[in-house]
């Protein structure tokens, strides 16, 4: 499984799921229980019910939901008009009035595009420069193509507007496009983890799904078809498409720096993977 981070440990029980936080400076456990709660008020069936929450450590404990992740699987086309529904249904379930009050979701579209500048402006760590561990050979020539044009990429002006004010019309984040956290029960799909969730831009959410790792690394969706459940506008298609690439390229930068340190969380190969499929992105 590929994975970067653990921000959390879970005990589970034949009912209940016990959510043990590693870190909260962000305000994760009140993002958790609070997204829990609209969910069990205004969407009830799709996520686990909160039944308890503790302050120290924060703990929050809740209903535990049938089914498998679809993470690890081939999402055919039952499978992914379910996954669908679930996520549309998450955005809009919720009225508007209550997604407005909400703090924005982590690593809104200018946090990622301001970090990813940096990066990229400062290149790969070398021997003394962020690597933890003996350094491996050096980049392929499809990763070091895709770091390059994606610095390229990243520089334009006019992903500027990436950053700007939030839409009109916010839904509710999930801020997580990791398919291990949407459960298959043999009919409908239903969500778990939402430690990130808040206020965003639906074109960002549609974006971290469909360019999560988990959907290719060790997993087979089809992205343009899941995309296809959404409506868009022109000019939406073409910040969907930016949105894409910047998080693509995210994922490349953090993959890269994973298979410098000395104990690689990822299979070798995972960064060449992403390096392809960011060029196919960026045309």
């Amino acid at each position: 499984m590929t994975d970067l981070t653990t921000t959390h440990t879970v005990g589970i029980s034949p009912t209940t799921v016990v959510k043990r936080f590693r870190s909260w400076d962000r305000g994760e456990p009140e993002r958790e229980w609070r997204t829990l709660t609209l969910l069990a008020r205004y969407a009830p069936g799709l996520a686990p019910v909160p039944l308890e929450r503790t302050a120290a450590p924060p703990t929050v404990t809740m209903t535990r939901i049938p089914g498998a992740p679809l993470r690890g699987t081939t999402v055919g086309s039952a499978r992914l008009t379910s996954l669908a529904a679930a996520l549309t249904r998450f955005q809009e379930a919720v009225p508007r009035a209550e997604i407005a009050a909400l703090p924005q979701r982590l690593w809104v579209p200018g946090e990622i595009l301001r970090a990813v500048r940096a990066q990229c402006a400062a290149g790969p760590p070398g021997p003394g420069r962020g690597a933890t561990g003996p350094l491996g050979p050096g980049p392929s020539d499809s990763l070091a193509a895709a770091l390059a044009a994606g610095a390229r990429w990243v520089r334009a002006a006019a992903l500027d507007s990436l950053a700007a004010a939030e839409p009109a019309a916010p839904v509710l984040g999930y801020a997580d496009g990791n398919l291990a956290n949407c459960l298959w029960d043999g009919s409908r799909v239903r969500l778990v983890d939402f430690e990130s969730a808040g206020r965003a831009d639906r074109l960002q959410e549609l974006a971290e799904t469909v360019e999560h790792v988990s959907v290719w690394a060790d997993s087979r969706l089809d992205a343009d078809a899941l995309l296809d459940h959404f409506p868009l506008t022109r000019p939406e298609r073409a910040r969907l498409r930016d949105l894409r690439r910047l998080t693509s390229l995210m994922w490349l930068l953090m993959l890269d720096a994973d298979s410098r340190t000395a104990h690689p969380r990822n299979p070798q190969g995972t960064p060449d993977r992403q390096a392809h499929r960011l060029l196919g992105l960026l045309g």
